[in-house]
């Protein structure tokens, strides 16, 4: 079987889309090739790789790219996890699917980053559930 690829899209990837393509690898197994890019990207939030490794998820590979990295290529699944991401992405050739979440960005929590964890976690779980049933609908 041919993985299924999938490009997530935020604003910034520094945060959402690189907590779910962190758990489109580690739940999809070889089933899915993910990446994700932001529209204008920064670098990876030293939040999100804490609350990665808290999870015992694999993040080594983790780094905030552009989405104009990717113009060009073909993806079966293209989802936005954020409002401004969804209003400039590009398209893509090929059969992309697009889907829209609209989920709060937990890098806009303020406070310590005690204060700013939770965000994180509950940004991760949110995530983690409805790319269970995303990976779902693709196992058919």
């Amino acid at each position: 079987m041919t993985a299924i690829r999938v490009l997530v899209v935020c604003t910034g990837n520094s945060a959402r889309s690189i907590l779910a393509e962190a758990l489109l690898r580690h739940l999809g197994g070889g089933r899915v090739q993910a990446d994700s890019a932001g529209i204008a990207p920064g670098v990876v939030n030293p939040l999100t790789e804490r609350v990665l490794d808290e999870a015992g998820i694999d993040h080594s590979w983790a780094r905030s790219k552009s989405v104009s990295e990717f113009v060009g290529k073909e993806f079966d699944h293209v989802i936005t996890v954020c409002d401004d991401a969804r209003e400039v992405c590009p398209n893509f050739p090929g059969p992309a699917k697009r889907t829209h979440w609209s989920i709060p960005d937990p890098a806009l929590a303020t406070g310590s980053d005690e204060d700013r964890l939770p965000a994180f976690r509950a940004t991760l779980a949110d995530l983690r559930g409805r790319l269970d049933g995303f990976l779902a609908t693709i196992d058919g």
